[in-house]
């Protein structure tokens, strides 16, 4: 796999179709490639089934060919609408999650509808785009299907508490500001003890210059993005998706600094890929740190 190609789940569900058009419209700006990966999970059925019969194995081989075509029309047809982008597509065999995952270590971005069709020729369903978000080895971008217009001119929205996690979407999240000629709105978020008053304003003013030290470096390396960086009160998931409703990408860490040790993809990034009202990136790892 070519190590700069957008891997797209896709199993012709409205949601895969929605990441599709997603997808294209990355690579037609980043003049990356796309892969179409539908994963084939073979199920077995164990135990006795009757006298000289082995256990049945699903679907057949007809079915496969039936998900190669489909695969190989969903290839040639993005294709065609966007002349510009290569499209190959691939049928892969196993666990849905795992083998999205495992492939995710040759990508340079993995796009994911949140949820998919299920039963046969099911890939996505809600729990896959949230594992697949908290395993992968490339940022994950979700895409839903929820019959609202997604923004196209609106800013990228980054929540940022300063754990590590939220530093790598930092990262991502200016850099796709400045591919996408768009503002940048940094927010961190945060739950006052009490309401109002002059220890308000003081936490509110502590929170905000708590911004500048990561902003720094990337406003220097990005002196033409337009940056605007808020300190706001409340739950980092209602603020972040309030947000949503006018941007055209929230970006988040894996797991920020309030995450349970041992939950790979915290309670933001879960609530997020559920209910915001635009494509979620979850950052987890960014491809060029994979070697350092």
């Amino acid at each position: 796999m070519n190590s700069d190609e957008i891997l797209v789940g896709y199993d012709a569900s409205p949601d895969a179709a929605v990441a599709l058009d997603w997808a294209l419209d990355e690579a037609e700006r980043g003049g990356r490639p796309i892969r179409l990966a539908y994963v084939f999970e073979w199920l077995t059925v164990a135990g006795w089934v009757g006298p000289g019969v082995a256990p049945g194995i699903w679907p057949d081989e007809n079915a496969r060919r039936q998900v190669e075509e489909l695969v190989r029309r969903a290839a040639a047809d993005a294709a065609a609408r966007r002349p510009g982008v290569t499209v190959r597509g691939e049928v892969y065999d196993g666990p849905p999650a795992l083998v999205l995952q495992e492939r995710s270590v040759e990508a340079a971005l993995l796009v994911l509808g949140s949820r998919g069709h299920g039963g046969f020729a099911g890939l996505l369903v809600g729990s896959t785009a949230v594992t697949v978000a908290a395993h992968a080895h490339c940022p994950v971008v979700v895409v839903r299907d929820d019959g609202t217009a997604t923004a196209r001119s609106g800013p990228v929205v980054v929540g940022v508490d300063g754990s590590d996690a939220s530093l790598l979407a930092l990262g991502f999240a200016v850099d796709r500001a400045a591919g996408y000629g768009v503002p940048l709105r940094v927010l961190r978020a945060w739950e006052p003890a009490a309401e109002g008053g002059a220890d308000s304003d003081a936490a509110t003013a502590a929170e905000r210059a708590a911004l500048d030290g990561p902003l720094g470096r990337w406003r220097e390396a990005f002196p033409h993005v337009e940056v605007a960086a808020e300190a706001v009160p409340g739950r980092p998931a209602a603020v972040l998706m309030d947000a949503s409703r006018d941007a055209q990408l929230v970006v988040v860490g894996s797991r920020g600094r309030g995450g349970l040790r041992g939950m790979l993809l915290g309670s933001v990034g879960q609530q997020l890929i559920q209910h915001a009202r635009c494509p979620v990136a979850v950052v987890r790892e960014l491809p060029h740190s994979r070697s350092e």
